[in-house]
């Protein structure tokens, strides 16, 4: 894990107790602003995110200096260690600023509490990347500037010297490949673990990083139809072989049961072969290995590799009085200038086709526009439920459980029984 990581993801942590807040607050009911319709406030986690934070106020900046503002936005910043925390308590009392950020598989339930409005914006979010655009009961409620995408990294040279081949989009390394690329590179006897998957990581690291194995397998977090229950997509006979598989890469090993704390630089310390990890590691190593360094797409375990989707996004409150400023607020600041700056700042995905034009590394043939396909091709949106930070919690708990060698069956059955009672006793999350 890394620092990039855990500043673009909440931990599920701080969103399951968002969760238990909201749930415990009167349902249905809204957010009273205190602003003036002349003067809007919008939060954001990013006061230890100079660079982000930069970025945002500009936007900001030049939106307040239009001559077709139609309110100045005020910007107000936390950390993201106490973002949560201040969002629960001004939801609790009914003094929700206009505009919030939140990490993108979190907004349904946001969406669910009436602590959002669906969004009404002049900007075409059909360009946007999916990932970027988080919706609910098939209303948009929140749109975000940038996404990560989740890759396989390596030095070309390590993969020749075992006889391995690099992994394309074309055709990434099956499950069987997989496990011969790892058994020819622990023989190279270079690596204690041939393979870093970050499992030192904890929080929303764990359903992030490693829910799209499961659903490569087949399995899935919960029964996409409609949102119901876990049981048989999280506990069948595919989620139990991703356990077996995910726990044997350890048992055989071919990766720690607990990696460093900081998997990218271990990796650039030549401490592994192959890192599990995402684009917001790619220029430190490619500034470490040059053309050595190989981006490969995520293993193909049955149905294909798949990476998470969703980084932070904007909402407007369902308390704001002044939406309509709010709403115009966010089409301006989509723009694909705008959309590059911050993703030039947070080393990350531009939204759209048009932003990334704008960065070298992102435009068509550049070094990083792999992770844009990576993206396009591969993202699976956590699901898109209310239930998602208890989901999350549970399969974090399990993750851990059968990393430390618990009975995978036993471990997954008890996360759906907790699941499936979470969603029946908040009603099935139903609007």
């Amino acid at each position: 894990m890394n620092k990039r990581f855990t500043r673009i993801l909440a931990t599920s942590v701080a969103a399951a107790a968002l969760l238990g807040t909201m749930g415990a607050c009167s349902k249905g009911s809204s957010s009273a602003s205190s602003e003036s319709s002349k003067e809007i406030t919008m939060w954001t986690h990013n006061a230890g995110n100079p660079a982000e934070l930069k970025a945002i106020q500009d936007i900001v900046d030049s939106y307040n200096k239009s001559s077709s503002a139609k309110a100045q936005i005020k910007v107000q910043a936390f950390p993201q260690e106490s973002y949560n925390d201040s969002v629960v308590s001004a939801a609790a009392s009914g003094n929700l600023p206009c505009i919030v950020d939140i990490d993108g598989p979190n907004v349904p339930n946001w969406a669910w509490a009436k602590y959002l409005t669906p969004l009404n914006l002049s900007t075409d979010l059909s360009k946007n990347l999916p990932s970027t655009v988080a919706k609910w009961e098939d209303q948009t409620y929140a749109v975000g500037y940038y996404d990560v995408a989740l890759a396989m990294m390596a030095r070309a040279s390590d993969l020749k010297a075992a006889g391995v081949r690099v992994a394309t989009i074309e055709q990434p390394w099956t499950k069987d490949e997989f496990q011969d690329a790892l058994t020819k590179l622990k023989a190279l006897g270079k690596w204690d673990y041939p393979l870093d998957m970050g499992t030192a990581g904890t929080g929303e690291w764990l359903p992030y990083g490693y829910s799209p194995f499961l659903q490569s397998f087949g399995g899935d977090l919960i029964n996409r139809d409609g949102f119901q229950s876990a049981d048989g997509a999280l506990n069948g006979d595919k989620a139990i072989e991703w356990a077996k598989w995910f726990h044997g890469l350890a048992d055989q090993g071919f990766m720690a049961t607990k990696s460093g704390k900081d998997s990218t630089q271990d990796f650039l310390n030549n401490k592994s072969a192959v890192l599990y990890t995402g684009s917001w590691a790619a220029d430190k190593a490619k500034a470490a290995f040059g053309d050595d360094l190989v981006v490969m797409p995520t293993v193909d375990l049955g149905t294909g590799p798949k990476i998470g989707g969703a980084s932070w996004q904007w909402g407007v409150t369902s308390g704001c009085k002044n939406a309509d400023a709010a709403m115009d607020y966010l089409s301006f600041s989509l723009k694909p200038e705008n959309l590059a700056a911050v993703a030039t700042a947070t080393g990350t995905i531009p939204a759209t086709d048009d932003a990334a034009a704008l960065i070298p590394a992102y435009a068509k043939g550049g070094a990083n526009r792999v992770f844009m396909d990576f993206s396009r091709n591969y993202a699976v949106m956590r699901p898109e439920t209310p239930a998602y930070p208890f989901i999350a919690t549970e399969y974090g708990k399990a993750v851990q459980d059968i990393l430390a060698g618990a009975d995978p069956k036993t471990a997954l059955d008890k996360a759906v029984k907790a699941i499936d009672a979470n969603i029946k006793s908040n009603g099935g999350y139903k609007s």
